[in-house]
């Protein structure tokens, strides 16, 4: 008897893992694709291989249900390696990957940080409706400092409100 227990609670718990939401990640071409059909802001989470605050934001900031409904909701969603061999065509213009040494970098990658003025990872891009950059951010960003910020992108806020005063009013019961 303790063994059916014990085998419907693994199956329940099996089920309720698999039926989190997660961030539908595409690529590139996948969301200028879905965007051509249904317009929509984009977000970008430029990252490499190698680096550990990307794969660490993956898990707490990506990772965290409401901020992955909420993404998928507001945004397509885009994962771009920034050392990705793959050649990137946006407005008439290709991008290629940059051979450097044993390393290099992707021209896109370049391209999405030029606000910045350096490539950093990982950094979080933001691009509007008409598919033009709105906002790059470079570095880790936790789910309750990443809440506030899709939050104000996706609703237009950054269009009227300085960030540093949408921050300050910014209820973290209307994101959820």
């Amino acid at each position: 008897m303790s063994c059916f227990f014990l085998v419907n609670f693994l199956l329940l718990s099996t089920t309720f893992i698999s039926a989190q939401e997660k961030v539908n990640w595409m690529s590139f071409e996948e969301a200028i694709a879905a965007h051509e059909r249904v317009p929509k802001k984009i977000i970008i989470d430029m990252y490499t291989d190698w680096c550990g605050w990307c794969k660490r934001m993956d898990e707490s900031t990506f990772g965290d249900e409401s901020i992955a409904r909420y993404i998928n909701e507001n945004f397509y969603a885009v994962k771009f390696n920034a050392e990705s061999r793959n050649d990137i065509h946006f407005r008439n213009e290709k991008y290629s990957f940059i051979q450097k040494g044993n390393r290099g970098h992707h021209e896109f990658a370049i391209k999405l940080s030029e606000r910045l003025g350096r490539l950093s990872f990982p950094t979080i891009v933001f691009l509007d409706e008409d598919l033009n950059i709105i906002q790059p951010i470079a570095g880790f960003i936790g789910p309750e400092q990443f809440a506030p910020i899709i939050f104000y992108i996706a609703g237009g806020h950054y269009l009227q409100t300085p960030w540093k005063q949408f921050e300050k009013k910014f209820d973290g019961l209307v994101f959820k």
